[in-house]
């Protein structure tokens, strides 16, 4: 299967022009870039400098990420950054929910590690912005795991109390499709709920949930569990689920255990993958349709050849047989003709 790419990779290729310029640099730059989930990204230079970009971000879930403090996790991203300047909260630019400027004067003479850095970081703008949620949902799992670690975790008021743990929800597509993240002292769940426009997707959407199944009991068992589930929601969030009786939602649940919760470059990476996998999940289901239609149109090429070469060679409107013949130099006459 094909990897949707975590970064965005037309910013990435907007800056890497700006700070590595093949020839003098001084146009001015407006370009609004859109992603797969409606994320939108505004990259412009001010209009009395064309040194200076302001570079914004519009998330549909921004709402929701503030509350698991997105501002702090992204301004701990970037703060260290010289060249980089944090617009606050008046100052943002209208229409978007975060902004930086950064001055290209500051930077154009610094190292190319540091400038590749730099573009690294800001083209997974969108990522470390998501990401700010499964990082307190898993700072939550460090401080559970801490206090159940000498306790009976199978008594009733641990149990009460665990069932009663918050539940971290991302509208990333609207209320209609949301990311469910709860945290206990052994794992962290996280539930997918994702609506399928047509019933072709749903059987294409269950066979790939199936080889993420099968995946796991065949060879890759370190990898998470998949569950799925069709129309009702799983038990850990039905509290919060607010639309239980849509025919076309899918649940898909993924069971986080402490080898995938390691604090460092394992933790990272499980944030990169899992966060995207709405995303991954449907583009495959579009792959996999347009290359069932392409081969159906190969196919029924290939049929109208096979008939084509059944016709007869020469027939008149009324499909009618025309019985025409060549003489041996090659002069062509009708039957029936004086």
């Amino acid at each position: 299967m094909l990897q949707i790419e975590q970064k965005n990779l037309l910013i990435e290729k907007t800056l890497t022009e700006k700070l590595f310029p093949e020839t003098e640099n001084s146009k001015s730059l407006d370009r609004i870039i859109t992603d797969f989930d409606f994320t939108t990204y505004h990259i412009s230079t001010l209009p009395d400098n064309k040194n200076i970009l302001l570079i914004s971000i519009y998330l549909k879930c921004w709402e929701d990420l503030v509350k698991y403090g997105v501002i702090e996790y992204l301004n701990g991203k970037y703060s260290h950054f010289q060249s980089l300047t944090i617009l606050s909260n008046n100052d943002i630019e209208g229409g978007y929910n975060y902004s930086l400027v950064l001055n290209v004067d500051d930077i154009i003479n610094e190292s190319e590690e540091s400038k590749l850095q730099l573009i690294s970081e800001l083209s997974f703008l969108k990522r470390h912005s998501i990401a700010s949620a499964f990082e307190k949902a898993f700072n939550r799992f460090d401080e559970l795991s801490n206090k159940y670690a000498n306790l009976n975790t199978y008594s009733e008021d641990v149990q009460l109390e665990l069932t009663n743990e918050p539940i971290l929800v991302i509208n990333y597509r609207g209320s209609e499709e949301s990311i469910y993240i709860k945290p206990s002292f052994d794992r962290v769940t996280v539930i997918f709920s994702t609506i399928f426009q047509d019933e072709t997707d749903k059987i294409f959407g269950k066979v790939f949930l199936q080889e993420f199944v099968d995946a796991r009991k065949r060879s890759v068992q370190t990898a998470p569990q998949v569950l799925y589930s069709h129309k009702e929601p799983p038990l850990d969030i039905q509290n919060v689920v607010s639309n239980k009786n849509n025919d076309n939602k899918g649940y898909v649940t993924f069971v986080l255990f402490p080898r995938h919760l390691v604090k460092g470059d394992r933790r990272d990476n499980c944030i990169s993958h899992i966060q995207f996998f709405r995303n991954y999940f449907h583009y495959h289901i579009k792959c996999s349709k347009a290359y069932m239609h392409s081969r159906m149109r190969f196919r029924v090429k290939e049929f109208l050849k096979i008939l084509n070469r059944a016709k007869p060679e020469n027939v008149d409107d009324d499909g009618k047989l025309i019985e025409n013949r060549k003489t041996a130099s090659g002069k062509r006459f009708d039957i029936g003709r004086v």
